[in-house]
């Protein structure tokens, strides 16, 4: 088992910036993938951005230029640098683990982001 623990979210103007952390525990061994999801009230959950254990980053075009995913292997803490935000961002920001070996998806409780116009 893995578990998941955001933190970072709160209210920002727009063009400002917010870090989000997300610390696991538990079994982490043959996890591949490690990502931030993101939903807005009335809309379904979208991907953010991921990592993969070799360091291979994607990002959705919303969040490109502006959104940097990183990890620190130390403190198995994964990490979500926003820059310039834009109302459009506010949500609740979710970390997502994926084992490919096991099919598994750990989640964590999320953590709110407003983003004030």
């Amino acid at each position: 088992q893995v578990q998941l623990v955001e933190s970072g979210g709160g209210l920002v103007q727009a063009g400002g910036s917010l870090r989000l952390s997300c610390v696991a525990s538990g079994s982490i061994f043959g996890i591949n993938i490690m990502g931030w999801y993101r939903q807005a009230p009335g809309k379904q959950r979208e991907l953010v951005a991921t990592i993969t254990s070799s360091g291979s980053t994607n990002y959705a075009d919303s969040v490109k230029g502006r959104f940097t995913i990183f990890r620190a292997f130390a403190t198995n803490t994964l990490f979500l640098q926003m820059n310039s935000l834009k109302p459009e961002d506010t949500g609740e920001y979710y970390c997502n683990f994926h084992s490919i070996y096991t099919a598994q998806d750990y989640w964590g409780q999320g953590t709110q982001v407003t983003v004030s116009s």
